[in-house]
């Protein structure tokens, strides 16, 4: 007799023991309750500005419907490297040295990817942006958690770094500003960083999608340190600060010899990033600086409203310096992360994201997104109170 077929049998065991994204759980129960305010999404309620979507339907009219470069267009990489030079002070040579991709989140994966050996490790501070892990364990390497801590601001220290360290330890992924925290590295704290990197041989991969949205001060790149720019994957896009995640833009820019091995990859599984996408991000670029900072400047506002209003419930909350998310504790209403945000869901159709699914250090936190109109932020703060209140919730 032949036997039934199970498909699940056939699934890699990485992937089956692979735990589902704990944000679209989230996103999933929230688009199916009614009068939602999603405070769960990380990504910008403008639109793309209009002279970038006209960029689009221009490149269509013109006929750009074909394949380019597996590296990208050369213009949008001419101008990809003028831009990193003139924000972040970053040299990089156009032809070699930038990668486009589909997304930053292919970029993560490519450099994942391309640096990993059986058996790597690879530090991981948290709490952090929920991908890395899965990443790394798809890659075939080993993820290490690195705590940073409330007290600290979540910035990660360098003689915590030190204590994760092994002979296995390749790779460090850094992301600043976090996502969830908000937190930014400052000068001084890169550089010590930086000395224990270049002190162990370490390669990092840089994810600073949200260089752009840092609050009160510039962005510094860990590219920029003395000896790190060899030794850095540069990870930035579009979709962040210039209002664009559905179109899925992305790049990495990094030493030719990083680029070569993440366009191996790149060229057998994506090819190319679409080229209407490349045509609009180029306008950008180009003419699109002046958005980015009116949005800047909307973000900065709203965030201080959040802080405030959390505050004044009796959330403890650290400041968040970048990216557009506020990520308060909830440990006194003794609550887990999880269970506070299903009771808000439930009982004021507010929806947030627990701490708990960007790492152990995120439990006893939500992560809340101030990327929504002001009326939508009014409103869901006022459930909010109303929710801490019935929790009876004392002065932080």
């Amino acid at each position: 007799m032949t036997k039934l077929f199970d498909p699940v049998t056939h699934i890699s065991p990485v992937v089956r023991d692979m735990a589902p994204s704990g944000i679209r759980k989230f996103f999933e129960l929230a688009a199916t309750t009614k009068d939602v305010i999603s405070l769960g999404v990380g990504e910008p309620d403008f639109v793309t500005p209009w002279h970038i979507r006209e960029a689009c339907f221009y490149a269509l009219e013109k006929g750009y419907t074909m394949y380019t470069s597996n590296l990208g267009l050369p213009e949008l990489r001419v101008e990809i490297s003028r831009y990193l030079e003139q924000r972040f002070g970053l040299s990089y040579d156009p032809a070699q040295e930038i990668l486009v991709t589909v997304g930053a989140s292919e970029a993560v994966d490519l450099a994942l990817r391309a640096l990993i050996s059986p058996g790597t490790e690879v530090l991981v501070p948290e709490p952090c942006y929920v991908a890395y892990k899965p990443c790394v364990i798809l890659a075939g390497g080993t993820p290490v958690s690195v705590p940073t801590s409330f007290a600290d601001g979540f910035t990660l220290k360098a003689e915590e770094l030190r204590k994760y360290l092994t002979p296995r330890t390749r790779v460090l992924i850094l992301s600043y500003p976090n996502n969830p925290t908000g937190s930014v590295l400052s000068y001084g704290e890169l550089q010590k960083l930086s000395q224990v990197i270049k002190e162990h041989d370490l390669v990092v991969v840089a994810d600073e999608i949200y260089a752009e949205l840092t609050y009160e001060r510039q962005h510094v790149s860990i590219a920029s340190m003395p000896g790190m720019l060899k030794r850095t994957i540069l990870i930035n896009g579009f979709s962040k600060a210039f209002a664009m995640t559905g179109w899925r833009l992305g790049y990495a820019a990094a030493c030719r010899e990083f680029i070569e091995a993440m366009l191996k990859i790149h060229q057998y599984t994506m090819l190319c990033a679409p080229i209407t996408a490349q045509m609009a991000a180029i306008e950008a670029l180009r003419n699109g600086l002046g958005d980015v900072e009116t949005m800047r400047e909307q973000y900065n506002y709203r965030r201080r409203l959040m802080l405030s209003r959390l505050r004044d419930m009796g959330l403890c909350c650290p400041e968040p310096k970048g990216a557009f998310y506020v990520f308060p504790s909830i440990a006194n209403t003794g609550l887990t992360s999880e269970q506070f945000a299903e009771r808000l869901l439930k009982e004021e159709g507010v929806a947030v994201v627990p701490g708990s699914v960007f790492g152990a250090g995120g439990e006893g936190h939500i992560r809340c997104s101030y990327a929504a109109s002001m009326a939508q932020l009014l409103e869901a703060l006022k459930r909010m109170e109303r929710f801490v209140q019935k929790l009876e919730v004392g002065a932080a």
